[in-house]
């Protein structure tokens, strides 16, 4: 149990305190936000908070397309950017009107300002769903999520009905069908690559923090009867936007990693089926190069030895050690810590992370942990494990 716990924590307690110092500073807003007077506000701040969210959208839509590099989520996030600058600058272009669609009262939103709220619920979506699931989700399919809004605009408009609680569930849909696909994202991430730092399903938890805590402050702008309030949404979806912006720009993205090879493979015919001679094969190379020490090794590595295609390495590992690409290198990696442990216990946890490949001291910990049971320096003082008599 105390193992299990010590996992969780290192998995997540950058994210633990991330969404700990946003909530913090959305209670701090909430506060200011009582201290703004509303003409203020609806004369002078909104309007200057919409022209900084457009600066702040078009701004990184424009160094998404210049670093686009063919690169498919800056694409993406580069239209979502621009789309979003667009309606604030007419947003701003409208404000002597008097009119905000997402003005709020007494009473809770009209259905059809909450259903353009979903609209941009669904845009902050897109984003991870195009990344968790390479080479399924794109704009078309993405398109096809709208269709449960014309839906339910289309009876709101027709029928004297009120839908605004089906409206509202709207969002929360689309997170759980990103939840859902988690799973199979980090599965494809473990059959390719060696090390999961920055290209684990990790990040999306960040991401998915910020989107629900966005939620929350727009449900609760619903039942305010302070205008003033909206100053918190605008802040911090800037946030939101800006530091989204900075994960599309420096974030690694596995599925480009990989994408030029996996183009030329799906041309390649099947080659020989797998026997045990690739496996003898395999770990001579293995034993002589230890390429596994390399943070950086991946499954198309084994191409040097082996005359297969990256589906079929997937497929002769899994086949072969009963495991996915990810967990059989940190296995080898984590006997190789231990044999450095063994041989010069006088080394730093940190030295002999680095030697092994391990991206850094925190992800070492956590598989060693979970491939032994215990951490580094609990194995080396069991007195009882015959690898240190």
């Amino acid at each position: 149990m105390r193992n299990t716990l010590n996992i969780v924590w290192y998995n997540y307690k950058s994210e633990f305190f991330f969404g700990l110092v946003l909530l913090v500073l959305l209670f701090a807003s909430t506060l200011l936000s009582r201290l703004i007077p509303e003409d203020f506000f609806d004369n002078f701040l909104n309007p200057a908070l919409s022209m900084a969210f457009a600066i702040v959208c078009f701004f990184g839509a424009a160094l998404c397309l210049k670093h686009l590099d063919n690169n498919r989520i800056r694409k993406t996030w580069a239209v979502i950017l621009i789309l979003w600058g667009s309606w604030e600058l007419v947003m701003v272009a409208m404000f002597k009107t008097a009119y905000n669609p997402f003005r709020v009262g007494d009473e809770l939103m009209e259905s059809t300002s909450m259903l353009l709220a979903c609209v941009f619920a669904w845009m902050l979506m897109i984003y991870p769903s195009i990344s968790i699931r390479p080479g399924k989700y794109n704009w078309r399919r993405g398109v096809l999520f709208l269709l449960p809004l014309v839906m339910l605009g289309g009876i709101d408009y027709l029928l004297p009905v009120d839908l605004r609680i089906l409206i509202a569930l709207y969002p929360i849909g689309l997170m759980v069908v990103i939840f859902l696909n988690i799973r199979k994202y980090r599965q494809w991430c473990e059959e390719n690559f060696s090390t999961l730092d920055n290209i684990d399903a990790q990040w999306i938890v960040r991401y998915m923090v910020m989107i629900i805590l966005s939620g929350l402050v727009f449900y609760y702008l619903c039942v305010s009867d302070d205008p003033a309030r909206a100053f918190t949404q605008q802040w911090y979806l800037m946030f939101v936007l800006g530091y989204t912006t900075e994960q599309v720009l420096y974030r690694p993205d596995p599925w480009e990693r990989l994408h030029s090879t996996a183009l030329e493979e799906e041309k390649e015919e099947e080659s020989n089926p797998v026997n045990a001679a690739y496996r003898a094969t395999l770990e001579a190379w293995l034993a002589k190069n230890k390429p596994y020490l390399n943070p950086d090794f991946q499954l198309s590595d084994l191409h040097q030895v082996l005359p297969i295609n990256r589906t079929y390495l997937s497929r002769f590992i899994n086949s072969a050690y009963g495991c996915s690409f990810y967990h059989w290198v940190n296995s080898l990696r984590i006997e190789e810590a231990k044999r450095l442990m063994r041989e010069q216990p006088e080394h730093k946890v940190q030295d002999v992370a680095e030697r092994c490949g391990f991206s850094s001291r925190r992800v070492f910990y956590q598989i060693f942990t979970r491939e032994t049971g215990q951490t580094p320096s609990e194995w080396l003082s069991d007195k009882s494990n015959p690898l240190l008599r």
